[in-house]
C-alpha cells in the first residue's frame, strides 16, 4: 500500500489472523505460501493461521513441517492450523499430540465442517483449540455450544473458537452462552460488517461461505464487536483464481481476498484501541503466542482500494474503489 510520499507515522502492534488460506500445498495457482506471506505483510500481519484444506490435507507431521520451513525462509511467522479428522473425513481424529508436537496451533475442519456429534465432542476433549468452521451456521453453532457445555459439565477445560460468525441468530446463542459463563470465544471477517446480500452482482466477488446476511445481521455483527461477543476479527482470506472469481455467481467458488484491506475496515468501523484488540491482543491471548512484532501506520492517510495492486495472487475484490483510511508502511 505504501510509497515513496512521507506520512505521520505511528507504531502499533502487529496484527495476527487466526483465519486464512494460504492453498499451499496443492493449490499453487490460488495463491502460494510467499504470495500469500507478502499479502499479509502488506496488511500489517507478522502473523498468520493457515487452514489445513490443502492438497494433501494437513493432517499430518510432513505437511506441517513443509508450511513451517517455507514460512521461515520469508522469515515471517505462520501458525498451522491442522485437520480434526484425518483427510478432513469427519471420521477419524487425527493424532492431536503428534501435530501438536510438529507444530500445529489449533485443529480445524475447515471447508469441510465436522458434523458428526460425538466425534466432535471427543475432539472438545483433547482440550486443544478447535476453529470450527460453521455452515449451517446458526443450527451448528447451538449445538455446538450444548456439546462444549456437556464437556465441560464432565470436567473437561474445552477449547472452542467459532469461525466467521455472520448472522444474527448464532450471536445471540453465542452471547447467551458467554452470559452463562461458558469460556468460548468468536470471530467474524470485515465483508461481514460491511456488506449485505444487496450488494452482491452476478459473478463471484461477493460469494463466500457462509453468505452474506442481511442489513440486520451485518448490524448484529458490529454491536457484538462492540459489546466483546465477538472477540476477533480475522480475515477469511481465501482466494482463488480471477477467472473462477469471475465465473456467474452460482458457478463461482465461495472466498474473497481480505489480507491487505482488513485493517482499514475494522480502524473506520471501531477506532485504533478496539481493532487493536480484535486483530492484535485477543489473537494472540486466544492462540497462546508471544508475537511482540510492531508496525508502522499512517492513521490519518486515506487510500483507493486498486486490487490490480494486491500482493496476493487473487487480484478480484468486492472492495475494489472504496476509499478507505489507515495505510500499512512497509519498509
Amino acid at each position: 500500500m505504501a510509497n515513496k510520499k512521507r506520512y505521520d507515522i505511528t507504531k502499533i502492534p502487529s496484527f495476527i489472523d487466526m483465519h486464512s488460506h494460504f492453498r499451499e500445498p496443492g493449490f499453487t495457482y490460488k495463491e502460494t505460501i510467499e504470495t500469500g506471506i507478502k499479502a499479509a505483510r502488506a496488511g500489517g500481519f507478522s502473523g498468520v493461521c493457515t487452514m489445513p484444506n490443502t492438497n494433501p490435507v494437513c493432517d499430518n507431521p510432513k505437511v506441517i513441517r513443509e508450511i513451517l520451513l517455507k514460512a521461515k525462509k520469508y522469515n515471517f511467522e505462520i501458525y498451522p492450523v491442522a485437520a480434526i479428522t484425518k483427510n478432513l473425513d469427519s471420521l477419524e481424529l487425527v493424532d492431536f499430540k503428534e501435530l501438536k508436537k510438529a507444530g500445529a496451533i489449533a485443529f480445524s475442519n475447515d471447508g469441510l465442517p465436522l458434523l458428526d456429534k460425538d466425534v466432535f465432542l471427543k475432539a472438545l476433549k483433547t482440550e486443544e483449540l478447535i476453529l470450527s468452521h460453521c455452515e449451517s451456521e446458526a443450527e451448528e453453532v447451538e449445538w455446538q455450544i450444548e456439546l462444549f457445555k456437556k464437556a465441560v459439565d464432565e470436567g473437561y477445560s474445552p477449547r472452542l473458537h467459532f469461525c466467521h460468525i455472520s448472522k444474527k441468530e448464532s450471536i445471540d446463542l453465542i452471547r447467551k452462552a458467554k452470559a452463562k459463563g461458558l469460556k468460548l470465544t468468536a470471530e467474524t471477517a470485515p465483508h461481514y460488517f460491511t456488506f449485505t446480500k444487496d450488494d452482491i452482482d452476478k459473478t463471484g466477488r461477493f460469494k463466500m461461505n457462509p453468505p452474506l446476511g442481511y442489513e440486520s445481521d451485518r448490524k448484529a455483527v458490529m454491536d457484538a464487536l462492540i459489546d466483546n461477543t465477538i472477540d476477533v476479527i480475522a480475515t477469511d482470506h481465501a482466494p482463488h483464481s480471477n477467472e473462477e472469481k469471475l465465473l456467474p455467481y452460482s458457478d463461482a467458488p465461495n472466498g474473497i481476498t481480505g489480507l491487505e484491506t482488513a485493517f482499514s475496515l475494522a480502524f473506520e468501523l471501531l477506532g485504533l484501541e478496539k481493532t487493536l484488540e480484535k486483530m492484535a491482543y485477543n489473537p494472540r491471548r486466544i492462540l497462546g503466542i508471544n508475537n511482540k512484532k510492531m508496525i508502522k501506520a499512517a492513521l490519518d492517510e486515506e487510500w483507493i482500494v486498486v486490487p490490480s495492486q494486491f500482493k496476493t495472487k487473487c487480484k478480484i475484490s468486492p472492495y475494489r474503489g472504496m476509499k478507505l483510511k489507515g495505510i500499512i508502511i512497509n519498509e
